[in-house]
């Protein structure tokens, strides 16, 4: 098992379009702004962005590669999922047993429709323990095929760390480059916040807000995970958009 590199700020502009979402965004900071280390905190994060349409883009006809052009770095998708919202349980139920309300699992259905329309499909899946998220993989798994086909990890330390200020992008990134390997190229978070709209302003650079059973769609260039996260650093991360249900 290769250790992860460390967390480092990186300053880079965002492309100029994506794929196949619309992405709302403030302009970009100007340059100077891009001289400084990202703190930990979301709030000083440079610009905010949601997305509350799908669209899919034309198939591009693929062009012929010649035998001396230089090979392509594989693009890695990163999905956290905030967990759907939850009910609120009975006088001896704990917060981490709390399940899904009906309003949750209505949720997990329209977002499951919208990954799955988007074709961000994870290959591997690492997710809180808690009732609540497992529930909301469960309705996930049950609504699109290539879900159910994904390697699942539950991870305890996904519930407490989400409660810790800064140390959530760490420790996903720790427990990404332990569980995946270079052959998966889209891995799923589910969690909980304040962490998880705390690690993805902090991977992309932006202002991300997650409500329950929002996904921060997250995507940087590198051919193992752990050369992604070294050369994206913090900031560096491309942020699609937001998907909502």
């Amino acid at each position: 098992m290769r250790a992860p590199p460390r967390l480092l700020s990186r300053c880079s502009s965002p492309p100029a379009t994506a794929r196949y979402l619309l992405l709302y965004a403030s302009p970009a900071p100007p340059a100077a702004a891009c001289s400084r280390q990202l703190p930990p905190s979301a709030a000083a994060v440079s610009r905010s962005a949601s997305v509350s349409t799908v669209v899919e883009a034309p198939a591009a006809a693929a062009e012929p590669v010649s035998s001396d052009s230089a090979s392509v770095t594989p693009r890695r998708r990163l999905i956290l999922l905030r967990h759907g919202d939850s009910a609120v349980g009975g006088r001896f139920t704990t917060d981490h047993d709390r399940p899904l309300s009906k309003a949750g699992r209505a949720d997990a259905i329209s977002v499951s429709d919208k990954l799955q329309q988007m074709g961000w499909i994870p290959e591997l899946i690492l997710c809180s323990d808690s009732t609540r998220t497992k529930e909301t993989l469960q309705i996930l798994q049950e609504h699109v095929e290539g879900l159910s086909e994904a390697i699942v990890h539950f991870i305890p330390s996904f519930y407490s760390i989400a409660a810790m200020d800064g140390q959530t992008a760490e420790h996903l990134q720790k427990a990404i480059c332990e569980y995946s390997s270079d052959e998966i190229l889209t891995v799923m978070c589910m969690g909980h916040n304040k962490g998880w709209e705390e690690a993805a302003s902090m991977f992309s650079g932006d202002s991300v807000l997650l409500q329950t059973c929002n996904a921060a769609l997250l995507e940087a260039a590198g051919n193992s995970w752990v050369e992604a996260f070294s050369q994206a650093g913090l900031g560096g991360w491309t942020l699609h958009g937001i998907v909502k249900p």
